[in-house]
């Protein structure tokens, strides 16, 4: 898609967040609190795939393992239409940093706080790279990369074992079993994209301390 169309679905991404922070909790119990871009829309290029993007929420690390959407995320999704838009979301939680390995340098977009950057979508419409880079914060360290990784594995691993017992204790009894197994599936594969984001920095996972 081209860039411009791009940037359109963020702007309207950041104006459904604000729109959704003022709905109910009681029927909006999940609370987006945050909105981030990142991924190939921070980089100088006409036209790109997906928007990638990382959603607030105020939730403990626990209950966002890496690739794992929490509890409420459907319905969330679902009242922004955001499965019919080209977009990638990583939900993130407030205690713990934004970025990652894959969500290099995230950008703001959005706050409950502060409501929509209008600095931050005028820097990634505008020529100036500089202006962008002022906005976005700054590269971590190796060191400080690894340290990041480590701490999502112990939330992933917790995440597997918790989520492979669940699976254990529902497989043979009466109901639905796939939400349970797709669970299970979406815990492996932030585990494994870890482990391969931890090889990948020049750290064996062998290293890292188990959770």
């Amino acid at each position: 898609m081209k860039r411009s169309r791009a940037l359109h679905h963020l702007h309207a991404l950041a104006e459904a967040c604000a729109t959704m922070s003022d709905r109910p909790a009681s029927i909006f119990p999940l609370r987006v609190v945050g909105l981030w871009a990142a991924g190939a829309v921070l980089e100088p290029v006409d036209t790109l795939d997906t928007v990638v993007v990382a959603l607030e929420v105020d939730l403990p690390p626990g209950s966002t393992p890496w690739l794992c959407p929490p509890s409420g995320a459907t319905h969330w999704e679902s009242a922004v239409r955001l499965q019919k838009l080209p977009v990638i979301a990583h939900w993130r939680s407030t205690e713990a940093p934004v970025w990652n390995h894959e969500l290099v340098r995230p950008l703001p977009v959005w706050s409950a706080d502060d409501g929509v950057s209008h600095p931050a979508l005028a820097a990634l419409s505008g020529p100036d790279v500089a202006e962008l880079e002022v906005l976005r914060g700054p590269a971590p360290t190796v060191a400080q990369l690894h340290d990041r990784l480590v701490d999502e594995l112990r939330v992933a691993r917790a995440a597997v074992r918790e989520r492979s017992a669940e699976y254990q204790r529902r497989r043979w009894a009466p109901g639905r079993l796939e939400p349970v197994a797709d669970g299970l599936a979406d815990a492996v594969q932030g585990w494994l994209d870890l482990e391969d984001g931890l090889v990948s920095s020049g750290h064996s996972s062998d290293r890292a301390p188990a959770g």
